[in-house]
């Protein structure tokens, strides 16, 4: 499958036939005529949900951090470095491997938009470890010394570039699903690790990120979620039997993938988190994904730990959850409790 042209004035294409990929696109993006009202409704949410992480305050985190135990200091630096790697990947991914084979115009901008809001939380990442590394590189290479790490960032890096040889129908489908697979499930335990540190009234600036970091990925979600379930209309023959094992199949590969790295990064040493529980709460994320796309779950649990809810939460508070002061970023219409 080649892809997209972005200049095709010969186009015939109206706004019935457009797809969310093989289609035949003019090129333009124009808000005033769309097909998939969900990509205008969601690039509203997005730029209402603008943000900038320089206006965290991360001065008590810098002395937090000199005060949290090894294995506070072990899980904060190992978290950091994986999603750093995960947001470096996702922002080259969406432009090189995605975009150019969607030929929705109206999805083709909000997936700029994903982009940039990928490399802010790049930007986000910097700003935590300036604040509490003398030596950044350390954290930044982490991934280098670490062989667990890198493991992990090995399998998931190979999934993107195998699913980008060769396209094909099925493929493009497939990479929906790693999409929704990596916004919605490998992010996760890292992020609970963060609020696990804000509940104990520790590193609050960098949960507060976290916070803002959340908000955003959860619209990512919604995205992809969104993108496979318009394509499953339009290509319903696609969405076969066979897929279905592939894609579950992805999914119980991810679900052991981060419940072993949250085992592994918690180490046993933080306050409320087990191996069991943590692999119950990425199987319960997993049944949520599965059934936001149609289909059945597949571990049928229940959430083991609803109180990382409240801490990842906007929908109920204006102020900043930890310190309470006021946070003058708009407050987006995502409710977590569909995610």
């Amino acid at each position: 499958m080649a892809r997209k042209s972005i200049y095709n004035p010969n186009s015939k294409e109206n706004l019935n036939d457009r797809k969310t990929f093989g289609g035949d696109p003019d090129g333009m993006i124009n808000f005033t005529r769309a097909k998939y009202e969900w990509a205008l409704n969601l690039w509203d949410t997005m730029e209402a949900n603008t943000w900038f992480p320089r206006e965290v305050q991360m001065t008590g985190d810098a002395k937090d951090y000199k005060y949290l135990t090894k294995a506070e200091k072990r899980m904060y630096d190992l978290v950091l470095s994986q999603l750093i790697f995960m947001d470096s990947l996702q922002t080259n991914n969406l432009m090189d491997n995605i975009n150019p084979f969607i030929t929705a115009p109206e999805i083709n901008a909000i997936l700029s938009r994903q982009s940039y809001e990928e490399a802010n939380h790049s930007k986000s990442y910097a700003v935590m470890v300036e604040s509490i590394s003398d030596n950044t590189d350390e954290i930044y290479d982490m991934w280098k010394n670490d062989l667990v790490l890198r493991e992990k960032n090995d399998y998931i890096a190979k999934v993107y570039e195998d699913l980008a040889g060769n396209i094909s129908d099925e493929k493009i489908v497939l990479a929906m699903f790693a999409n929704q697979i990596l916004e919605g499930l490998y992010f996760y335990a890292g992020f609970a690790a963060m609020y696990a540190l804000g509940k104990s009234g520790k590193m609050l600036g960098s949960s507060q990120m976290i916070r803002f970091i959340q908000r955003d990925e959860v619209t990512h979600l919604y995205l992809f979620q969104h993108l496979i379930n318009s394509t499953k209309k339009e290509r319903p023959e696609l969405f076969t039997k066979e897929l279905e094992v592939k894609v579950r199949d992805m999914f119980k590969k991810a679900v052991d993938l981060e419940a072993n790295w949250g085992s592994y990064v918690t180490d046993g040493q933080i306050l409320g988190f087990t191996e069991g529980i943590i692999r119950q709460y990425i199987e319960y994320l997993a049944d949520r994904r599965l059934e936001a796309v149609g289909y059945e779950p597949e571990y049928n649990v229940k959430n083991p730990i609803p109180w990382v809810d409240g801490y990842s939460s906007f929908n109920d508070q204006r102020t900043n959850f930890f310190e309470g002061n006021v946070v003058n970023y708009s407050k987006g219409s995502i409710n977590f409790d569909d995610f």
